[in-house]
């Protein structure tokens, strides 16, 4: 959880339940409580992460397929870095977290920091703007299928692949591969003014921080 106290957040009561409670407990008086107390409700606080659709079977602008099920994703997740635009010659700026292949490629990805990278964290704040919206995989092809059918739409279809990397790009091969929107740190309630302790609420199961 995330607690704010008039305003400004609280990061040992957000780390420390137990101690958020004594807090609470201390600075009720008649079943209101003193301060302007905000709880947020319990996601990754620490760092932001951005849900993106990697990649799908779509037919892509080169005229190209990925079949989803042949993805080998186990050498990418051990080291599993986010570029941009495929350019291997500077350091990743981030990486994927919970990347998995079902009916499609997708993962969250988490940008680097502004403190020991402010390229990599401009990114990052460019995503979060809506100014880049767009990814694209590096692959290594272990399967290849060609089409030679005159109604074909797409010439070939990757059917097993190495994931090596994951770019934010500006424009991708695959206009699918995109950054999906999920639920963002959402305020639970202000503690203030309330009919009865909100201390006394949790510990009754009858409030959640």
């Amino acid at each position: 959880m995330l607690v704010k106290i008039d305003g400004v957040e609280n990061k040992q009561f957000s780390k420390n339940r137990n101690l958020f409670l004594s807090f609470l407990k201390d600075n009720t008086h008649s079943g209101k409580v003193s301060a302007q107390v905000e709880v947020f409700k319990s996601v990754d606080v620490e760092k932001e992460n951005f849900h993106w659709v990697m990649s799908t079977f779509d037919t892509d602008r080169d005229f190209e397929k990925v079949d989803q099920s042949g993805w080998d994703l186990k050498n990418y997740l051990m080291n599993p870095v986010v570029l941009w635009s495929h350019d291997y010659t500077i350091p990743a700026i981030g990486i994927a977290k919970n990347v998995k292949a079902e009916n499609q490629l997708e993962g969250d990805i988490v940008f680097n920091d502004k403190d020991f990278d402010e390229f990599g964290w401009s990114i990052g704040q460019r995503v979060k703007a809506g100014v880049l919206r767009c990814g694209s995989v590096g692959f290594r092809v272990d399967e290849l299928e060609f089409l030679e059918a005159h109604d074909r739409d797409c010439d070939c279809i990757f059917r097993k692949q190495e994931l090596l990397e994951f770019s934010i790009c500006c424009v991708p091969a695959n206009p699918f591969a995109m950054n999906v929107p999920t639920k963002r740190l959402e305020i639970e309630r202000v503690i203030q003014n309330e009919e009865c302790s909100f201390y006394d609420k949790l510990r009754m199961g009858l409030a959640r921080a």
